[in-house]
């Protein structure tokens, strides 16, 4: 994987702190392999005691590039002009990139491939069309086929899929809704029975759990994992309306409620 070589002018990043003396504190930019100063003038907007009370040896800050000098090897960097959200945001990206690239690492042994055919033939696409990490969640959710279709080949897609699922645990929401069914018939029984049968196997959404249990006959739970509360309340209506109708069809009555 190429990476670029020196930060810009404006840029965040993220730094270890290294060396502190009175004048400031010398950092290691983590993404560019580059040291740079944070003045004392940028640590703080307030007037600084003790520049310990603000940074320390080996810890992890979020910086704003000031200057650059590739000639002098001069970076001056930034604390107190960051914000409490670039910081977060920043960390929270920082930590997605550097597990996308262990992702990466694992596909390449899996697949026989040095890291960086494996990005040639596939990371580059995947980060151009999704972003690399975002891209290893949509494929630990969806499949090979969102790989496919932008230009990964079959097998490389398969073993992106493959450490996508080993490695990713994908954010999940569970909620749930009581059908209550009546059906007087003889064989009553069976067609409520079926109707759950038939729900859930017309029910194709990729990714999503659907359980059903009796809580006390009449009534009977319908409960959904799904990857966020939209996705979730959707197949849930989608699914009682389905049960519910199926019974009512049959001859019996039915209604959905949706419990919070």
């Amino acid at each position: 994987m190429r990476k670029q070589e020196w930060p810009e002018v404006g840029d965040l990043v993220i730094a270890t702190v290294e060396t502190i003396t009175d004048y400031g504190a010398y950092v290691r930019l983590d993404e560019f392999d580059k040291r740079g100063l944070l003045h004392i003038s940028e640590v703080a907007s307030s007037w600084i005691r003790n520049i310990r009370d603000f940074v320390r040896e080996g810890q992890k800050v979020v910086l704003k590039v000031l200057r650059v000098d590739e000639e002098k090897g001069h970076i001056d960097l930034s604390l107190r002009r960051v914000t409490k959200r670039e910081k977060i945001e920043k960390m929270l990206s920082w930590k997605k990139e550097r597990k996308a690239e262990a992702l990466l690492r694992s596909v390449a042994e899996k697949a026989g491939l040095s890291v960086d055919e494996t990005y040639e033939k596939a990371g580059a696409l995947i980060e151009k069309e999704y972003g690399l990490y975002e891209g290893f969640e949509k494929a630990a959710k969806e499949g090979a086929e969102v790989l496919n279709k932008i230009g990964v080949s079959k097998e490389l897609a398969e073993v992106f899929v493959e450490v996508a699922k080993e490695r990713i645990r994908l954010p999940t929401v569970k909620i749930k809704g009581i059908v209550e069914l009546h059906c007087l018939k003889p064989n009553g029984v069976e067609i409520i029975k079926e109707a759950f049968l038939n729900a859930k196997k017309t029910e194709k959404t990729r990714g999503v759990n659907i359980r059903f249990y009796v809580m006390a006959a009449p009534r009977y739970c319908v409960e959904v994992l799904a990857d966020n509360y939209k996705h979730a309340e959707t197949v849930l209506q989608r699914v009682a309306e389905n049960v519910v109708s199926t019974v009512i069809k049959a001859g019996g009555q039915g209604v959905f409620r949706r419990e919070k």
